[in-house]
């Protein structure tokens, strides 16, 4: 059972993390922070809405975060620091898409936030695959 357990919460933070890290990634590397300010998407939805300088920093802080974050969670390394950054980019953006439209897509939220709520609940002990078990561990 206790190995169940072990590869349940390695699950969950792997497929959290590769999530983010590569929605991070797609926007850093690929596409470019600088596009994602200034795409329709984003941009073009909130120029009306809210101030550039909230905007442009909203894009590079999720970005961002979401790139590191989800690494961190792939390593298993400061994790808590990780999922607390992450659900702060779930508040944003789930503020941001009901600020741009009232009834929109839960999807884009709602699956990341379950997985995310369940590693905090989980106990820290049962997250054995992972740099922060081996650091706590010496």
């Amino acid at each position: 059972m206790d190995l169940n357990r072990n590869i349940a919460v390695l699950t969950i933070r792997l497929l959290l993390g590769f999530i983010f890290l590569m929605q991070g990634f797609g926007k850093v590397f690929t596409m470019g922070v600088e596009n994602v300010y200034k795409a329709d998407f984003f941009y073009g939805t909130f120029k009306d809405l809210l101030p550039d300088f909230i905007i442009s920093a909203t894009a590079y802080y999720t970005s961002y975060i979401e790139l590191v974050g989800g690494l961190l969670l792939v390593l298993g390394l400061k994790t808590n620091y990780a999922l607390y950054a992450l659900s702060s980019v779930l508040i944003i953006v789930t503020f941001g898409h009901g600020l741009a439209e009232p009834i929109w897509n839960l999807s884009h939220v709602m699956y990341r936030a379950i997985l995310l709520i369940s590693l905090l609940l989980l106990p820290r002990a049962w997250d054995k695959f992972s740099i922060d078990y081996l650091i706590q561990k010496k």
